[in-house]
C-alpha cells in the first residue's frame, strides 16, 4: 500500500486523560512522503504518534491489513452501492464533508465544469507514478519558523545548540544520503540570509557576534560538503551555484574572515603557490562564508587515480615503476594525492558525511602519505639552506594558509575521519563539533590496511601524526581580529581532543618521531631552528607537547618547549627578509608592530607554558636555570613575568612541606627582574609588587635580605625602599620567621640604616622622616640623618614635612631640635587674612606651645617668624591668648632658671604679637566689609566684639577700639542697617 492510516493512544498520565489520535501516512519507495496527525504538533521532526504507527507496521506487518487501492474497491461497486457508500461517508463526517460534497455535486452535475474536462479522478492510496520526484517527508514551513525563532534569540536560550543540532540533523541526513539534507540546508540559509540583524552589523561597520560566526562558518562548511557530493547529479550541483551565487552577491552576505578581505589562494589551486601576492587588500576578491562551496561546484570525482584510491585499500604502483620521481605514488608504492591540502581534506570530510567512511579514510591514508613526502623533501630543501637561513636569522615563509583555524578545518577532518575508525562503541556516531558528553571516548589501535602489513602503523597513530603535523606547521597569523581568534580556538580544540589519546608505547613513538622532525624542520615548521617575525606562536602546542613528552623522554620534552617559548613580534626590530624573492614574502615592508588582536592571549599562553616548566623542573637546578633565561630573554611584558615569579613561589613553599630552595631562587631572580623592569614606569601594581619581593627574599633567607638591601637603587625607589623594603626587614615579625642570631640581626640593621641615609639624601622630602626612624638605635646614623634634614630644609622641604619630623623630634626627646625644625618650617608658611581653618594652624598653634615652654628666648625668636608668617586675625588672638595664661619655660629644661612669672603684653616680645593681631583685625574687617552681604551682619558683629577683646588688651586698647569704629562708621555710612547694628552693640 501507499498509505497506511491508523489510530493511536496515548496512555493518561498524572496530570492528562487518555488521548486517541488520527494518523496518516504516505509512503513510496521505502520513504514516507506526507503525514498529518490529529495532535497538531509542529516540529521539523515526526510527531511520537507517526513514529509509533510506522513502527507497528515495520514490526508488525502481518497485523496491518493490506487493502487495495480505493479506486478499485469502488470500480467492484453498482450503481445502488455507490450510492450508499457515498451517503454513509457524508453522513458519518457530515459537519466536515458536507460543504465539500456540495460543492463536487454542483461540478459534476454541470457540463463545461474543470472537474469534467478530465477523465478518471484522484486516489490518494494508490501512489505515485514512477517518473514522480519521491523525497522524504519534510515540513519546510516548520524549518522557516523554527530557524527564524532561534535566530530571533540571539544566541539566549540557547538558541546557538538548537540551531546546532540542526546543523547535526543535516548532516545526518546527508549519512542517510536522504536527498532532503541539502532541501533543509537550503531553508536553513535562507533564513540566516534573511536575519535583519545582518544589514544592522553591515550599517554599524560592527562584526557578527562570536556565536553567530560559529554558526555561519558551520553553515559554510555544510555547504562545501553538500556540492562536494561524490554522486549528485549535476543538475542538483548547477541549482546549488545558482542559489549560492545570489547569496553571495548580496551585500549583507558575511565575509569569510569577519571583517578583513582575505589573501588566501583559491580552493581549487594546487600546492605550488608561487603566483605574486597582490599587496592591495582593495585588489583581492571579496570572499564570502559561500566562496568556498562555489569554488567546490568545479571539483569533480572522475579522476581516475582518485577513483581507484577511494575504492581499494590495496591499490599500489607497479614494483618496477617505484624508482626515480613520480606524482601518484612515493617510494613504497602507496598512492598520493597532491591536491590542495584544505581542498582534499574537504573532499574527506564529504565522503565522510555522505555516508562513505571507508572511501574517507582511504583518501585519508593517501593524503598524510603525502605530507610525509612533502615533509621530507623540505627537509632536504632546508640540509641545503640551513647555513645560510641561520645566518641571516630569518626566513621567509612559505605557507600563507594555515591549516589549524582554516574555515574548512582540515586537520580536524582528518583526525575525526581516523579516530572514528578506531572508537570503542556500538555504533560509529558521528560526532557534532560542539558535543557536550562528559566521558572521554576510548580508542583501539586498527591496522592500516594496505599490502605493506609490517608497517605496524593505527589509524590511531595516524591520527596523532596527522595532528601534530598540522598544529606544527609554520604560518603567518592571518589578518583580522575574528580570524587570529579562530587560529587560537580550532588550536585548542585539536589539543583537546589529543588529550583524549591514551599514550601507548605505539603512540609515544608517533609522538617522539614527529617531535624531532618539527624541531629539525627548519621554515617549514613552527618549531624550526628560523621562523618568520609573524609566524603563528607554538606556545599552546609546546605545552601539549611538553607534557605529553615529559615521562617518556624529558630532554627532547625540554628541547621543544624551550625552542617554542620565543614571541618574535615583540622583538624591537623587523628583519628586512628575503626582498630577492618577493612572492614569498608576507609583507614586502614589515610594519613595526602588525594588529595581532589575540597577542594578549598569546603572551599569557608563553607564560603558561613557562610556568608549566617551572614546575616540572622544581628541584633540578640546571633545567630550572634554562628555563629562566628563557623566560628572561623571550617574555617581556613586566606583569606576566611577576605571574611567573609568584607562580614559582607557591609551587616551591608547599603548605605541608619543606620550602624548594632551587625553585625558591628561580622566584626571587624573577621578582628582581620585575622590580627593574617596573621602577621608572608607572605601575598600578608597584606596592603589591615590592611587598611580594620582600616576603620572597625573606624566604630566601637573610643572604637575600642583605643583598635587595645593598642594591635598593636598581630595584626600588627611595621611598619604597624606607618605607616598605626596610621597614619590613626591620619588623620584628621578620626577625621572628628567620630566627637570626645577633650578629645577623646587626647586620641586617647596619645595611637598614645605610639605606636609609643614602635614601635621604636622594630624596629628603619624601625619606627623612623613615631614615630617623630606622636609624633611631644608633647614634651616629641618627645624627647623620638628623643634618641631612637640616641641611635639606631650606631648599629642599616643605612646611608640612619639617612640622611632622619637628613633632617626631618633640615626641624622641628633643624639644631644642624639634624648636629648630618648627622654626624653619616657620619660613616656609603664609597664612592670609582670610585662612581661618588651614590645616596649618594647628602646627603653628603647636609650634608657638612648644616654644613657650621651652622659655621667653625661644618664644621672642618664633613671633617675628609667625607674625611674618601669619596674617589671620583669629590665629594670632588665638597664640596670644594661650601665651598670656601661663609663664614660659615650664618644659624645665636642665640648667635654666625660670622666674615663673606671667608675661605682659606691653613688653616685647607679646607687645610685637598684640600690634601684629590689633592690625590682622583692623585689616580684616575692611576686607570683609567691601563685599559683605547682609545675611553675614550678625556674624560680622560677633567678629567685631572679638576685636574688642583683643583692642583691650593693649594700654589704651578701649580708646584704639572707639576711634576704630567711629572710622567705620564714617567710611561704611551708606551701609546703614550695618552700621544702625554697630552702633546698638558698640555705641
Amino acid at each position: 500500500g501507499f498509505h497506511l492510516s491508523g489510530t493511536v493512544t496515548e496512555p493518561a498520565t498524572a496530570t492528562e486523560p487518555e488521548m486517541t489520535y488520527k494518523v496518516a501516512i504516505s509512503f513510496d519507495r521505502c520513504k514516507i512522503t506526507s503525514v498529518t496527525c490529529g495532535c497538531g504538533n509542529k516540529d521539523i521532526f515526526y510527531c511520537a504518534h507517526v513514529v509509533a504507527l510506522s513502527l507497528y507496521r515495520i514490526r508488525k506487518p502481518d497485523q496491518v491489513k493490506l487493502r487495495l487501492p480505493i479506486s478499485e474497491t469502488l470500480f467492484q461497486m453498482n450503481r445502488d452501492q455507490l450510492q450508499k457508500f457515498v451517503q454513509y461517508l457524508i453522513t458519518a463526517h457530515h459537519t466536515e464533508v458536507l460543504p465539500t460534497a456540495q460543492k463536487l455535486a454542483d461540478e459534476i452535475l454541470s457540463s463545461n465544469s474543470e472537474i469534467n474536462q478530465v477523465h478518471g479522478a484522484p486516489d490518494p492510496t494508490a501512489g505515485a507514478s514512477i517518473h514522480d520526484e519521491n523525497c522524504w517527508h519534510l515540513d519546510e514551513e516548520q524549518v522557516r519558523e523554527q530557524v527564524k525563532l532561534f535566530l530571533s534569540q540571539g544566541g539566549y536560550y540557547g538558541s546557538g545548540k538548537q540551531l546546532n543540532s540542526m546543523f547535526a540533523k543535516v548532516r545526518e541526513m546527508l549519512r542517510m544520503r536522504d536527498s532532503n539534507g541539502a532541501r533543509m540546508l537550503t531553508l536553513i540559509t535562507e533564513q540566516f540570509m534573511a536575519d535583519p540583524r545582518l544589514s544592522l552589523w553591515r550599517q554599524q561597520g560592527t562584526g557578527i557576534t562570536e556565536k553567530c560566526r560559529q554558526l555561519w562558518d558551520e553553515l559554510g562548511a555544510l555547504w562545501v560538503c553538500v556540492v562536494l557530493n561524490p554522486h549528485c547529479k549535476l543538475e542538483e550541483k548547477s541549482c546549488w551555484l545558482r542559489q549560492l551565487r545570489k547569496w553571495g552577491e548580496m551585500d549583507v552576505c558575511p565575509l569569510e574572515d569577519g571583517n578583513y578581505g582575505n589573501e588566501l589562494p583559491n580552493i581549487t589551486n594546487a600546492l605550488t603557490q608561487s603566483s605574486g601576492h597582490s599587496q592591495d587588500s582593495l585588489a583581492r576578491p571579496r570572499r564570502t562564508v559561500f566562496t568556498r562551496a562555489i569554488e567546490g561546484c568545479d571539483l569533480h570525482w572522475q579522476d581516475s587515480h582518485l577513483q581507484r584510491i577511494i575504492s581499494s585499500d590495496f591499490y599500489m604502483s607497479p614494483s618496477y615503476q617505484r624508482e626515480g620521481e613520480s606524482l601518484l605514488f612515493n617510494s613504497q608504492g602507496q598512492p598520493l594525492w597532491l591536491e590542495h591540502v584544505p581542498t582534499a581534506c574537504a573532499r574527506v570530510d564529504a565522503l565522510r558525511s555522505h555516508g562513505y567512511p571507508r572511501e574517507a579514510l582511504r583518501l585519508t591514508v593517501a593524503i598524510i602519505n603525502t605530507l610525509r613526502l612533502q615533509q621530507q623533501r623540505q627537509l632536504e630543501i632546508y640540509k641545503h639552506q640551513k647555513k645560510e637561513l641561520l645566518q641571516r636569522g630569518a626566513t621567509t615563509i612559505t605557507n600563507l594558509e594555515g591549516w589549524v583555524g582554516h574555515p574548512l578545518n582540515p586537520i580536524g577532518c582528518l583526525f575525526l575521519t581516523l579516530t572514528e575508525a578506531c572508537r570503542l562503541e556500538e555504533e560509529n556516531c558521528l560526532e557534532i563539533s560542539d558535543s557536550g558528553d562528559s566521558k572521554p571516548p576510548v580508542y583501539q589501535h586498527v591496522p592500516v590496511l594496505t599490502s605493506s602489513q609490517d608497517s605496524g602503523e593505527s589509524y590511531l597513530s595516524l591520527a596523532l601524526e596527522v595532528a601534530l603535523m598540522g598544529m606544527g606547521q609554520q604560518r603567518v597569523m592571518p589578518e583580522g581580529l575574528y580570524a587570529q581568534d579562530k587560529v587560537c580556538r580550532n588550536e585548542e580544540q585539536i589539543i583537546a581532543r589529543l588529550q583524549d589519546l591514551e599514550l601507548d608505547p605505539v603512540l609515544v613513538q608517533t609522538l617522539r618521531k614527529q617531535c624531532i622532525l618539527l624541531l629539525e624542520g627548519g621554515p617549514f615548521s613552527g618549531l624550526g631552528e628560523v621562523i618568520h617575525r609573524e609566524s603563528v606562536p607554538m606556545h599552546t602546542f609546546a605545552k601539549y607537547l611538553f607534557s605529553a613528552l615529559l615521562p617518556h623522554d624529558a630532554d627532547l620534552a625540554y628541547k621543544l618547549a624551550l625552542r617554542a617559548m620565543r614571541l618574535p613580534v615583540l622583538e624591537t626590530t623587523a628583519p628586512s627578509g628575503d626582498v630577492t624573492h618577493p612572492h614569498h614574502l608576507v609583507s614586502v615592508v614589515p610594519s613595526r608592530y602588525p594588529r595581532w588582536f589575540t597577542l594578549g592571549h598569546l603572551e599569557s599562553q608563553q607564560c603558561e607554558l613557562a610556568s608549566t616548566m617551572l614546575t616540572a623542573a622544581k628541584g633540578d637546578m640546571l633545567r630550572l636555570r634554562t628555563v629562566l633565561e628563557a623566560i628572561q630573554k623571550n617574555i617581556h611584558s613586566s606583569s606576566l613575568i611577576f605571574k611567573l615569579a609568584q607562580d614559582a613561589f607557591k609551587i616551591a613553599t608547599p603548605a605541608d612541606s619543606n620550602s624548594d630552595t632551587t625553585l625558591l631562587n628561580v622566584a626571587l631572580e624573577l621578582g628582581l627582574q620585575v622590580m627593574r623592569m617596573t621602577l621608572s614606569t608607572l605601575n598600578w601594581r608597584r606596592r603589591e609588587m615590592v611587598r611580594w619581593l620582600v616576603t620572597c627574599a625573606t624566604e630566601v633567607g637573610v643572604r637575600a635580605l642583605v643583598s635587595i638591601l645593598q642594591s635598593w637603587y636598581s630595584l626600588f625607589t627611595p621611598t619604597e625602599a624606607t618605607s616598605i623594603v626596610a621597614a619590613t626587614v626591620m619588623s620584628h615579625n621578620t626577625i621572628l620567621r628567620l630566627s637570626l642570631d645577633y650578629p645577623q640581626r646587626e647586620e641586617l640593621a647596619s645595611c637598614a640604616r645605610t639605606l636609609a641615609l643614602q635614601c635621604a639624601m636622594k630624596d629628603p622630602q619624601n625619606c627623612a622622616l623613615s631614615a630617623l626612624t630606622l636609624c633611631e638605635k644608633d647614634h651616629i646614623a641618627f645624627e647623620t640623618a638628623y643634618q641631612i634634614v637640616i641641611d635639606a630644609a631650606s631648599t629642599g622641604m616643605t612646611y608640612t614635612q619639617l612640622f611632622t619630623i619637628a613633632r617626631y623630634m618633640e615626641h624622641r626627646g628633643y624639644p631644642l631640635r624639634a624648636f629648630k625644625l618648627a622654626s624653619l618650617a616657620m619660613t616656609h608658611l603664609n597664612l592670609a587674612y582670610n585662612q581661618d581653618t588651614h590645616p596649618a594652624i594647628n602646627d603653628v598653634l603647636w609650634a608657638c606651645a612648644l616654644s613657650h615652654s621651652l622659655g621667653k628666648n625661644e618664644l621672642a625668636a618664633i613671633i617675628p617668624l609667625v607674625v611674618k608668617s601669619v596674617h589671620c586675625a583669629t590665629v594670632l588672638s588665638d597664640i596670644l591668648r594661650r601665651c598670656t595664661m601661663t609663664a614660659p619655660g615650664l618644659a624645665g629644661i636642665p640648667g635654666r632658671r625660670n622666674s615663673g612669672k606671667l608675661m605682659s603684653t606691653d613688653k616685647a616680645p607679646l607687645r610685637q604679637l598684640l600690634d601684629a593681631t590689633i592690625s590682622a583685625y583692623i585689616n580684616t574687617t575692611h576686607s570683609r566689609l567691601t563685599h559683605i552681604s547682609p545675611r553675614h551682619y550678625g556674624e560680622f558683629i560677633e567678629f567685631l566684639s572679638k576685636a574688642r577683646e583683643t583692642f583691650l588688651l593693649a594700654q589704651d586698647g578701649h580708646i584704639q577700639f572707639a576711634q576704630f569704629i567711629d572710622n567705620l562708621k564714617q567710611i561704611y555710612k551708606g551701609k546703614k542697617k550695618l552700621m544702625l547694628l554697630v552702633r546698638e552693640r558698640f555705641g
